[in-house]
């Protein structure tokens, strides 16, 4: 590995830490990187996982103060993110499937046009009642995702702000602090089943895991002083570019 692949390496994983803690598609960036220094696709893949991790914690971590009063709430959500990633991993481990490749793009239009479609589409909270962190459209939709997630993670942000966004009660941040961890669990399980499988790029992930808990803190700072409508508007942006460039890519 050149200097240049190590520093192109560490800035990669500091910005899809702040990707992931602002919107999601941070895997796209390390993804990216990772192939342009010669790792296997899959590989590539499976080490996103552990490079996203620290960067999903740190993010998490700045968002405490809201985390603190639904987590009790959000148990069954992480429950069911865990068993649906166990699926996915599974899934990339036992199956060569580049028709999954082909669905990628389609995947990410469509969670884009949902978390756009969002304000409009969310039903108006009832006077006096705040809708429950947990319900079965919400519980499917993170099975689904969290399926995604184990699999191929690039977009996964999206997607999960997406549904959240239909699914559940709060403004952004707190859509965005439940969606830190729910991640938090998908790659949890993801990278014991891919650290398992001997499918783990070690030398490129030692230099990507500190820039991503770096990039991971810097991005809530970020998107705490950001108005909404601007990272919104980010989210729907990352999301079109991620279709982009799996459309053109194939």
């Amino acid at each position: 590995m050149s200097v240049f692949d190590a520093i192109l390496l560490f800035l990669a994983g500091f910005l899809s830490g702040a990707a992931n803690a602002v919107a999601g598609g941070g895997t796209f960036i390390t993804f990216g990187a990772m192939t342009l220094v010669g790792v296997p696709p899959i590989l590539a893949n499976a080490t996103s996982s552990v490079t996203q991790f620290p960067g999903y914690i740190t993010s998490t971590l700045a968002y405490w103060d809201d985390i603190r009063h639904f987590w009790r709430g959000a148990l069954l959500l992480c429950l069911i993110s865990a068993g649906g990633a166990l699926a996915g991993a599974l899934i990339l481990l036992a199956l060569d499937n580049p028709s999954f490749r082909a669905l990628v793009p389609w995947l990410l239009l469509g969670a884009t046009a949902l978390f756009a479609a969002g304000p409009w589409l969310k039903p108006a909270p009832k006077p006096g009642h705040e809708a429950a962190v947990g319900s079965l459209a919400g519980s499917l939709a993170q099975f689904v995702t969290a399926i995604y997630g184990g699999f191929f993670g690039a977009g996964m942000g999206v997607m999960m702000l997406a549904t959240l966004g239909l699914t559940q009660a709060g403004d952004y941040h707190r859509l965005n602090a439940l969606k830190n961890m729910l991640a938090v669990v998908i790659a949890a399980v993801a990278i014991v089943v891919f650290v398992s499988g001997g499918v783990v790029a070690w030398p490129q992930a030692i230099i990507m895991i500190p820039a991503g808990a770096l990039g991971g803190y810097a991005g809530v700072w970020i998107a705490k002083r950001v108005p909404q409508k601007m990272v919104r508007g980010f989210v729907v942006a990352v999301g079109l570019f991620l279709a982009f460039y799996y459309f053109t890519k194939g």
